[in-house]
């Protein structure tokens, strides 16, 4: 049997507006995120007033919460899509140009 405090809990999980919130909700502070993010406390409070930052950001946010970083696409009529590899900590390398001899030998000069 789910007792209130559970049950009023899931329903504050349900949606939020922001991660200030999120985090309230869940009884955190900034001291504690940041620690487990291995950042200072200024800098996760800067980090909740934006509004566009990096998905691995978010992923390291929502972990030092005790959470897992899920990105579903919505589509009208059509069944959502999850997406694997974004905020899974998984990092595409971006492949390096190959630097010709001319172009270290012009560096160089």
């Amino acid at each position: 049997m789910i007792e209130a405090s559970d049950r009023r809990f899931q329903e504050l999980l349900g949606e939020f507006d922001n991660l200030q919130t999120l985090r309230k909700t869940l009884g955190l502070t900034q001291e504690n995120i940041g620690e487990k993010m291995g950042k200072k406390q200024v800098s996760v409070a800067q980090l909740e007033k934006r509004s566009d930052f990096l998905l691995s950001t978010l992923r390291q946010y929502v972990e030092a919460l005790g959470g897992e970083l899920e990105l579903v696409v919505k589509f009208k009529d059509k069944r959502p899509a999850r997406l694997a590899g974004f905020g899974s900590g998984v990092v595409a390398e971006t492949p390096r140009r190959k630097t010709t001899k001319s172009r270290r030998i012009a560096k160089a000069a």
